[in-house]
């Protein structure tokens, strides 16, 4: 319920303390789950304290339980160990202290671990974490590395020497970090944080030797999962050995089988690179000198044409051709002009021959009246009628007698 106060009637720390108490005292037994950061068994003393610590939201609290439910565990729970446990909130007014009354304490085995894992695996794979569109590619060669790592840890020594043997100029931004207990996932998580907002870092290795599932658990943690998953540069998971499968190998855009495989994978060889581009400037050269040949013969092949050597056979023998039907055309048309005039001749002559005037000058004559009608029958001449009579060599008249003077 909520307390009716005000600035002129406030509660006391005491009845607030006591008030608290009782909210809590009403709560029932919980099971709760965590890590063991902290862990305190005086001798002699009937309590054990411990703190139990969530890695992934750097959250803690703490637990008290007698000796003979610590004793119950205490060959396989120590500092860092996951565990269950059943507690009752408790409420130390005093202090204001809230801690956890734990009645059972149980060790989470690896097989619980692993279920959870997978069930987490799951999970995340539904939401997409996982598919292989969402993979950036990496760069050809990374001018400078984020490496997120344990101080002087061989992980380190591995990427850092294995690189720099491969490309000798090669750059890196080291972030070292717990890489196993409970500050590991926050320091982690930071690290790929701060190294994928810096501009110039290209990609990002996260890197780990081998360990027992307990150790490479922060690398599964649900948190780191998702920071790399909002990762704008590319990352590369480096855990363990081969074997070693942690969820961070599924989300991260390249899997490395270990911190040596993250540096050839992510740093091309020098050597190699160089003897690749040798083989493709002889390869260059081979293309062209082959092109070049091949232009080569395609040039003396056209040179070798009759038509290039001597390039006016062709003319020459197209004027002896063109003359030739000069020649034809002349003679053809010749004897058509000869035989046209021929049958014009004959033709002339026939005119000639049938002509009134060849007529005229066989002695006849054209007797024409004074309209100039040609005179073909007597009864067209009137008596006394005067005529004119065309001959041959010229014309006169003449006047039609009366036929019976």
């Amino acid at each position: 319920m909520a307390l009716n106060t005000s600035p002129e009637a406030p509660l006391p720390v005491g009845e607030v303390s006591r008030l608290i108490g009782g909210w809590i005292d009403r709560l029932g037994a919980v099971w709760v789950e965590g890590q063991i950061t902290q862990l305190s068994r005086r001798p002699g003393a009937g309590v054990v304290f411990l703190t139990l610590r969530d890695p992934s939201y750097d959250i803690s609290v703490s637990v008290t339980c007698y000796r003979q439910v610590f004793d119950a565990v205490a060959d396989v729970v120590s500092e860092g160990a996951r565990v269950v446990v059943l507690a009752k909130p408790e409420w130390y007014a005093p202090r204001g202290q809230l801690s956890l009354r734990a009645a059972e304490i149980r060790p989470v085995g690896v097989g619980e671990l692993l279920a959870r894992l997978e069930q987490l695996k799951k999970s995340l794979a539904a939401e997409g974490l996982f598919a292989p569109e969402r993979k950036k590619a990496l760069p050809f060669l990374p001018q400078l590395i984020g490496l997120v790592c344990g101080r002087a840890s061989a992980a380190e020594r591995d990427v850092l020497e294995n690189a720099r043997h491969r490309w000798p100029a090669v750059r890196f931004e080291v972030r070292n970090v717990a890489v196993q207990g409970v500050h590991a996932v926050p320091q982690v998580v930071q690290a790929v944080k701060e190294l994928d907002e810096a501009g110039e870092v290209d990609v990002i290795i996260v890197a780990r030797g081998g360990g027992s599932v307990e150790d490479l658990l922060p690398f599964s943690d649900e948190q780191l999962v998702r920071a790399v998953a909002a990762c704008r540069t590319p990352v590369v998971s480096a855990i363990g050995h081969e074997p070693d499968n942690p969820l961070l190998d599924y989300v991260a855009d390249l899997r490395a089988s270990t911190p040596t495989d993250a540096a050839k994978k992510v740093v091309p060889d020098v050597g190699e690179e160089y003897e690749r581009v040798q083989q493709l400037r002889d390869r260059a050269r081979r293309c062209v000198q082959a092109l070049v040949e091949r232009e080569e013969r395609g040039l003396a092949q056209a040179l070798a044409r009759p038509s290039i050597q001597d390039p006016h056979r062709m003319i020459d023998e197209r004027a002896d051709h063109v003359a030739s039907l000069v020649d034809r055309s002349r003679r053809t048309l010749g004897h058509l002009l000869d035989r046209a005039a021929s049958e014009l001749t004959h033709t002339h002559a026939r005119v000639v021959a049938l002509s009134p005037a060849a007529t005229l000058k066989r002695g006849y004559a054209v007797l024409q009246k004074s309209d100039g009608h040609v005179v073909r029958a007597p009864d067209e001449v009137g008596a006394e009628e005067t005529l004119r009579a065309r001959v041959a060599e010229g014309e006169f008249t003449v006047v039609r007698a009366d036929r019976e003077r």
